[in-house]
């Protein structure tokens, strides 16, 4: 079967479902998703979770029942969300998201869980340590929590006059003091100072940059949130409106016309999740189960956005770079 083909068969019947639908127990086993990105921002990368679990024999329907719920940002649904699939039968849950990570371990200590997080599992209390999870939890992790030094460094290659940087985080998700902390002290390396702006709405994210665009001579730090990642086409139109430079954690900003992006691939952590919910299904235990790391990490640079703010990107910068729009 071809890629388009299965992805319409498999994903289609997924993304259009009613926040009612398969009321009632499935004979089996029943793969339930919750995450904290929109339904429309995960068109992208669900179809690499899918066919994780058709390489491994669980196709929607015939040997599993796929349930989604999806947060749209607020991160308070997530124990009614939860507990509606796991009403439903959840054989294991996939979740997205550090908050909604969370949450879900908070709310069954027995149905598997594998987690999406951008953050270090162990740092937020997912699990006792990377190579031994503890409990019903593993997953997978995306670890942009140990690359905030290394952003901060580029942005400030990029903008060396810079005395002082924006971050930009949602005060919804749970794990933002440890990300301002982190990067708080990676800018203090270096003698800048962060200047913190929340937004956990778009009307929010449009009233910061607002705030923004009062400042000259700053440059913007964008942090890890499922509900940013959904926005990503918003924020960097913002920050072209207000010619301010800006790094961020994952290749979609860059590819939407963002200055730099620093990060791990999303898609292939939805990949190693839909793998991981497949061992389970298949009688894996979560503890018995490492925490999956990334091996790479993808300098993308937007030379066409540099050039509009009139920026030059170091010649050592461009030739680290995994991949250069001109």
């Amino acid at each position: 079967m071809k890629r388009r083909q299965f992805i319409t068969l498999f994903g289609g019947a997924v993304l259009t479902w009613p926040a009612t639908a398969r009321a009632q127990k499935s004979p089996i086993p029943v793969v339930a998703f919750i995450s904290g990105r929109t339904r429309e921002g995960d068109n992208a990368y669900l179809p690499a979770l899918w066919e994780a679990l058709a390489q491994s024999g669980f196709t929607d329907g015939k040997t599993i029942t796929f349930a989604a719920r999806w947060v749209d940002g607020q991160y308070a649904r997530v124990p009614a969300l939860a507990g509606d699939l796991i009403s439903q039968g959840a054989t294991v849950i996939i979740v997205v998201g550090t908050a909604v990570d969370r949450a879900v371990q908070k709310t069954t200590s027995t149905i598997p869980v594998v987690f999406i997080t951008a953050d270090d599992p162990v740092a937020v209390g997912l699990v006792g340590s990377l190579n031994r999870p503890s409990g019903n939890i593993t997953g997978v992790t995306m670890m942009s929590s140990t690359l905030r030094p290394k952003m901060v460094e580029l942005l400030h290659t990029i903008v060396p006059n810079a005395k002082s940087f924006f971050m930009l985080a949602n005060p919804n998700n749970s794990s933002i003091a440890m990300q301002v902390s982190e990067t708080q002290a990676a800018a203090k390396s270096v003698g800048l100072d962060i200047k913190l702006l929340t937004a956990g709405s778009a009307a929010e994210i449009e009233s910061a940059f607002a705030t923004m665009a009062g400042e000259n001579g700053m440059a913007l730090l964008v942090a890890s949130d499922p509900f940013f990642t959904d926005q990503h086409e918003h924020i960097v139109a913002l920050a072209g409106q207000n010619s301010l430079p800006a790094i961020y954690p994952w290749r979609e900003f860059s590819q939407a016309g963002g200055l730099i992006s620093y990060g791990s691939s999303i898609v292939d952590a939805y990949r190693q999740a839909g793998l991981y919910a497949a061992r389970i299904l298949k009688g894996a235990v979560p503890a018995d189960l490492p925490v999956m790391e990334p091996t790479k990490f993808e300098l993308v640079i937007n030379l066409k956005t540099a050039k509009t703010l009139g920026l030059t990107i170091p010649q050592t910068l461009l030739a680290t770079a995994d991949e250069v729009i001109e």
